[in-house]
């Protein structure tokens, strides 16, 4: 069954990081590689969709955003070479849900244990600020993605209000951090904001309120 997973999950990405629906994105994620910031002026860059990864028998599934411009975008990975990845990696690695604090590159030895990091977009949109459009045309990847994780998907933790919005799509709920839905099935649906600097650094999302989100989901899958 793993193996029949694995495979219908590697055909999602394929299609995923061959797909041209959004020009608007498509011509993005290439000029931010040709105006590399200062840091990354030497490094290559992915610059194209980004793929989800990680414990495919995951029973917590993390949902994003987007790639990162010259995170996701520029390593091939979610959460990786960026200051939300550290924040996302630190306290998976400190509640036992991957094998290292640390995401730097994409073959930098990260293993992650019983948790799938994905996104509701697959490319890096301006100012972080994906169109409703765009939203909707990376839905259909998002939507497989689940499908094929949900036999031991159990918990699913969105970060930001239109991850959040994406993923249920239930009008009388509105966005909290740290509010938990029981949903059909067994499953549960964990609210957070997303760990971008604009968050941390206002402490609209504090180191305590980070880790109490993981508090409760290591609680839970014991």
């Amino acid at each position: 069954m793993s193996e029949d997973l694995f495979n219908d999950l590697i055909l999602v990405n394929q299609r995923i990081i061959n797909c041209k629906k959004c020009s608007r994105l498509a011509e993005y994620i290439k000029n931010v590689e040709n105006k590399k910031v200062k840091r990354y002026r030497t490094l290559d860059y992915w610059s194209k969709p980004v793929c989800g990864f990680g414990d495919i028998n995951a029973g917590l599934i993390i949902i994003g955003l987007a790639p990162a411009a010259h995170g996701g975008n520029r390593t091939g990975r979610m959460f990786t070479g960026d200051s939300s990845g550290d924040w996302l990696v630190k306290v998976l690695y400190q509640y036992n849900f991957c094998n290292q604090p640390l995401s730097n590159y994409i073959n930098d030895g990260l293993v992650l244990n019983n948790v799938y990091v994905t996104s509701i977009v697959k490319c890096a949109p301006p100012k972080n600020k994906p169109l409703p459009v765009e939203i909707s045309n990376c839905n259909e990847y998002l939507t497989k993605e689940l499908k094929l994780l949900s036999k031991n998907s159990k918990i699913f933790l969105t970060l930001g209000k239109l991850a959040f919005d994406d993923f249920c799509n239930i009008h009388n709920i509105k966005f909290k951090h740290g509010l938990m839905y029981h949903m059909d099935n067994n499953k549960i649906l964990i609210v957070s904001y997303h760990p971008s600097k604009q968050n941390t650094n206002t402490k609209k999302l504090t180191w305590s309120m980070w880790t109490n989100i993981f508090k409760q989901i290591r609680g839970i899958l014991v």
